[in-house]
């Protein structure tokens, strides 16, 4: 855990950065999710009634909406319920991986345990006590609740590496992890300071044989050529 998050580093060596969601927004996604299944069984009920199906039916059918609805959508939808879509927050494997359905099952039966001995006191206990704010069915299950970092587009290439007049071939052949470091690095041109990008482009004097400004535009055509 560093400044709030979590690090975590995937077997393709990838690395995630997570925060943990506190008992606050957990409690208000299960809120939202309670008048979902309230309103839904509410519905349920009045389908039921125009059949006159027995009151049976009703509990059977209201047990499993009340535990089928988390489960599917954590399963089926990304780790997110509607309220944790609404609190931006989801379920993830302690590894970072998405939620199947063994952790899925287990973490939501387990809301028994938690709700012990009263209004989910349990779960409530194991999440001031653990660092990664786990309730007794995510210890079980291995799971963990974070929140969701927005979706960012990624940016589109720099005009100036698309309409490059000068393509131009490189010197000697880069392996394909080399050329992929080369366009990505233009691609988020707009997002370096151009200091940087300066100083990147001096360090790759090998390939460019120049420095600085004169370095960067061979680069770029470098790049376009690569594109072609």
């Amino acid at each position: 855990m560093l400044n709030g998050r979590l690090s975590l580093i995937t077997p393709e060596g990838v690395r995630l950065l997570l925060t943990p969601a506190g008992p606050a927004p957990r409690a208000w996604a299960w809120a939202i999710d309670f008048i979902v299944y309230l309103i839904a069984l509410f519905l349920l009920s009045l389908l039921f009634s125009q059949f006159k199906l027995g009151t049976g039916i009703i509990l059977i059918a209201s047990f499993l909406l009340y535990w089928g609805y988390a489960i599917l959508c954590e399963v089926y939808w990304d780790g997110r319920t509607l309220g944790k879509r609404v609190l931006g927050i989801q379920v993830l494997r302690v590894d970072g991986l998405p939620v199947g359905w063994r952790e899925s099952v287990l973490r939501n039966l387990l809301l028994v345990g938690d709700f012990l001995p009263f209004f989910y006191f349990t779960g409530l206990l194991c999440m001031l006590f653990d660092t990664q704010f786990r309730r007794l069915g995510d210890i079980v299950a291995g799971t963990q609740v974070v929140y969701r970092d927005p979706v960012v587009a990624r940016p589109a290439p720099q005009t100036a590496v698309e309409e490059s007049a000068d393509n131009l071939a490189l010197p000697y052949p880069l392996t394909p992890d080399q050329q992929r470091t080369l366009i990505a690095m233009f691609e988020r041109e707009k997002s370096i300071p151009h200091a940087r990008m300066l100083e990147l482009a001096s360090l790759a004097q090998a390939i460019t044989g120049q420095t600085g400004e004169a370095s960067l535009a061979r680069l770029r055509a470098h790049v376009a050529g690569i594109k072609r």
